[in-house]
């Protein structure tokens, strides 16, 4: 007994010792089991949390995708009420009034020169801190793209600074009008990304949550709303594929944060209880809401695929090794082959023409190798299953996935075969009007020379009687100086008749007139003769007004002299005798030049300076019936006029870039101001 007795106290230890090491480890255990499925818990809500917030930044992207298409309708139906440049401004504003998204309405011509414009009524002069020429490079790029397209098409985003200090992300929208089937200008829309973001998405479902355009780097365009106090976010993104640019869209929501029970034994108890039957209901959960989600995906899915295939623009993906992952229909119908033939080919490709195989191989190796691709696309030549060869514009871009890396090119394929035809028929048509124009040119050059040389053949006539007249007068009265001046004013006008017939043939031909530095006193000297024969007949005073220090102005002499040498006499011949009576003071003639403000317009870049030039008369000014045929072809007033004066002033001041304009004058007459483009 002496010998066992000290044996059990460390027996009992041990074994005591082993028991709660069994308890520990069995704590540990569940503690272990509760951490696990906390964790998993927590894992699983924020998993189901991604998938919905990224479910829901598709449908947000969805909404202002379906927004701007039914933008893109009633734009185009802008035009069907609104056929003229007058009609437009009021069914515009009504537009822009219910439409915040969109800061600026522009109509413009072919040749993108503004026709007329509208800003939104709810922001105070959106274009009032830069010129709105700052603007245009952006504008041109996307109405290229919509002619290419013949559709809408959007310009990247560029920051637009406003009057009170700040600023917004703004995107230009340009959308081409079609009339008759043919382009006949375009609609420009201004877009703001943040009215983008406000006006086109729902107020309800964002609430709470944060929404921006980004970049792909994350830095943010435009801010719709943040996350304010969460010190955990969800983030999705979600790409808005737009004609012409692609923008990134970020939503962001709070990420719960899920407290411990607040009693850890209830909790064990209920854990350990319920662990089966909560497993089973989370995973029945779980397969209900991913079955959800893929009904949704294959109903976006679907959604997708109706939209490609009712496109008649060819589509086609490629890989970073250049293998084709995906075809549109319409591309399939546009080479002749199927998809299931053209998913996973490579290089070279079947609708390659044999020939340019080679050609080819090097172009795709230089895409293949990461170079800058044009943004305008490039023409190629396809050909068919059936061996038919066609033109082709291909329009290729990145392809980047939703985590911001390229993962091949996508490529916009046009069939120009039809565009080719038409232009081929325009090219015909084209030259049976010139061969149409030629003949009347005997007609116009018949019309034009008998008008325009009766100023210096009358000028010719009145010196030569004055010539006759001293000859004919006593010996003793003739002066050999009178009578060489009166000689070199014949031969003087007799070469200007020379020069306007010269003048007159390239007007009518519309060859390139010849234009050279010339100053306004030279012009205003050559025609001083002319002006002062008829003007001391009819008693009329002519003043002659130039600003000092007045650039030379680039022009064909001899026409603006003769544009100079019709508005004086016109404004003579406005001034009969007794009207206005002489001692009113009023029968002067005033002729003018000064510097012209610059061109305003923003459609001229870079702006260049202007010599305005005006004749004033103090007549009886005109009548409302002629002002509207003022500047018509063969409309005259006169019994002797042909009517061709002012149409050939006009015409001729255009021709050098210039406008003619008329406006009363005070206390009465009527003044023509016609601007030239200084050398």
């Amino acid at each position: 007994m002496s010998d066992t007795a000290p044996i059990r106290p460390p027996v009992l230890h041990s074994l005591r010792s082993r028991r709660w090491l069994l308890w520990g480890a069995l704590l540990a255990l569940v503690v272990a089991l509760l951490v696990v499925l906390v964790f998993l818990a927590a894992a699983y809500e924020q998993q189901r949390d991604q998938t919905a917030l990224e479910a829901d930044a598709a449908g947000v992207t969805s909404d202002i995708r379906n927004g701007l298409l039914r933008n893109v309708q009633t734009l185009q139906s802008l035009h069907s009420v609104a056929a003229s440049v007058n009609a437009w401004d009021g069914p515009a504003a009504e537009l822009l009034a219910s439409h915040r998204e969109i800061v600026r309405l522009e109509w413009r011509d072919p040749q993108l020169r503004l026709l007329a414009q509208r800003d939104t009524p709810f922001m105070a002069q959106p274009f009032g801190q830069l010129d709105r020429s700052q603007a245009l490079p952006d504008v041109q790029q996307a109405c290229e793209n919509a002619r290419r397209v013949s559709g809408p098409a959007y310009s990247p985003s560029y920051f637009w600074p406003l009057s009170d200090g700040l600023g917004m992300e703004l995107i230009e929208m340009c959308l081409p009008v079609v009339r008759a089937g043919s382009t006949s200008g375009f609609l420009v829309a201004t877009y703001s990304l943040p009215g983008i973001l406000s006006e086109l998405t729902t107020k309800d479902f964002l609430r709470g949550r944060g929404l921006a355009f980004t970049e792909p780097d994350g830095t943010r365009l435009a801010l719709h709303s943040s996350v304010g106090g969460a010190r955990r976010t969800l983030v999705a993104t979600s790409l808005l594929d737009l004609p012409g640019h692609t923008l990134m869209l970020r939503l962001e929501s709070p990420r719960a944060v899920y407290a411990l029970f607040p009693n850890v034994l209830t909790a064990v108890v209920g854990v350990l209880s319920l662990a089966l039957l909560a497993v089973l209901g989370l995973l029945a959960y779980d397969i209900r809401r991913r079955q959800q989600a893929e009904h949704e995906l294959a109903d976006a899915l679907a959604f997708r695929k109706a939209m490609e295939d009712s496109l008649v623009t060819g589509l086609r993906a490629r890989d970073m090794d250049g293998r084709i992952t995906y075809v549109n229909p319409a591309f399939c119908q546009m080479v002749g082959y199927s998809a299931e033939q053209l998913i996973g080919s490579g290089f070279p490709a079947p609708w390659w023409p044999p020939e340019l195989v080679d050609e080819y191989q090097q172009r795709q190796a230089v895409r293949l190798a990461g170079r800058d691709l044009p943004r305008e696309g490039w023409e190629s030549v396809f050909q068919r299953s059936d061996g038919t060869r066609f033109p082709v514009l291909i329009i290729e871009a990145p392809l980047i996935d939703a985590q911001g890396v390229q993962a091949g090119w996508m490529s916009a394929i046009l069939d120009l075969t039809e565009q080719r035809r038409v232009e081929e028929l325009n090219r015909a048509s084209q030259d049976r009007l010139q061969a149409t124009a030629r003949l009347a040119t005997v007609g116009e050059m018949a019309s034009l020379l008998s008008h325009e040389l009766n100023q210096p053949l009358a000028a010719i006539s009145s010196y030569a009687t004055g010539t006759l007249n001293l000859l004919d007068g006593p010996a003793g009265d003739l002066q050999p100086g009178e009578l060489h001046q009166a000689m070199r004013r014949i031969g003087e006008q007799a070469e200007r008749a020379g020069r306007v017939i010269k003048s007159v043939a390239d007007f009518v031909r519309r060859r390139e007139q010849v234009r050279e530095p010339v100053a306004p006193q030279s012009l205003f000297d050559a025609i001083a003769p002319l002006l002062g024969l008829q003007a001391k007949k009819l008693g009329i005073r002519v003043q002659t007004e130039i600003a000092p220090g007045l650039p030379a102005v680039q022009c064909d002499r001899t026409m603006v002299e003769q544009v100079l040498l019709n508005l004086a006499r016109n404004g003579m011949q406005a001034m009969p005798d007794g009207d206005p009576p002489a001692r009113s003071g009023l029968r002067v003639l005033n002729l003018s030049a000064r510097l012209a403000k610059p061109w305003t317009d923003s459609d001229r870049a870079p702006r260049k300076a202007w010599v305005e030039f005006a004749v004033t008369d103090h007549g009886q000014g005109l009548a409302d019936e002629v002002r509207d045929k003022l500047f018509t072809p063969f409309f005259t007033t006169k019994a002797e006029g042909m009517g061709l004066g002012l149409s050939l002033c006009r015409t001729v001041v255009e021709q050098h870039g210039g406008a003619l304009v008329y406006e009363a004058a005070q206390p009465r007459g009527t003044t023509f101001r016609f601007t030239l483009p200084v050398a």
